[in-house]
């Protein structure tokens, strides 16, 4: 199969750390993953205070969702990254550890982070939204 995903950066608009502006998907299926929390098997948050560690736990947990749908990173066009905190340095280094586990791929495409007051989880501090574009 062909995939018909492309992802685009218009040279009118800024440089990127990574990120697409664009993703323009052709395939027929998607599949749009609830958020992803730092939550164990157990039930229980992974990482507590910690927003490195749960980002891990999030990417962890967003490579089993994707390989329920027999997708992987790299079938991702969309993603929107939430972390609560107000502070560009944690917002960045959470980037940089998402972007470097094995989930990175996602967020080559059309990317959004944000820095946000609250999650829903007592002591959550990442969370992770992906859309898939699922292969034939």
């Amino acid at each position: 199969m062909t995939e018909k995903i492309t992802r685009i950066n218009p040279e009118q608009l800024h440089d990127t750390p990574g990120y697409h502006h664009i993703t323009v998907v052709e395939a027929g299926r998607t599949a749009h993953l609830a958020g992803q929390c730092p939550i164990g098997p157990d039930g229980d948050i992974v990482g507590p205070g910690s927003h490195l560690e749960q980002a891990d736990q999030v990417a962890a947990n967003a490579l089993v969702a994707l390989a329920a749908v027999n997708a992987g990173p790299h079938h991702v066009v969309r993603s929107v990254i939430y972390v609560k905190s107000d502070d560009g340095p944690t917002l960045a280094s959470v980037w940089d550890r998402l972007n470097s586990s094995a989930l990175g791929p996602a967020f080559t495409t059309a990317s959004t982070l944000l820095g946000v007051a609250q999650l829903g989880y007592p002591g959550q501090l990442v969370e992770v939204d992906l859309t898939a574009a699922l292969p034939d």
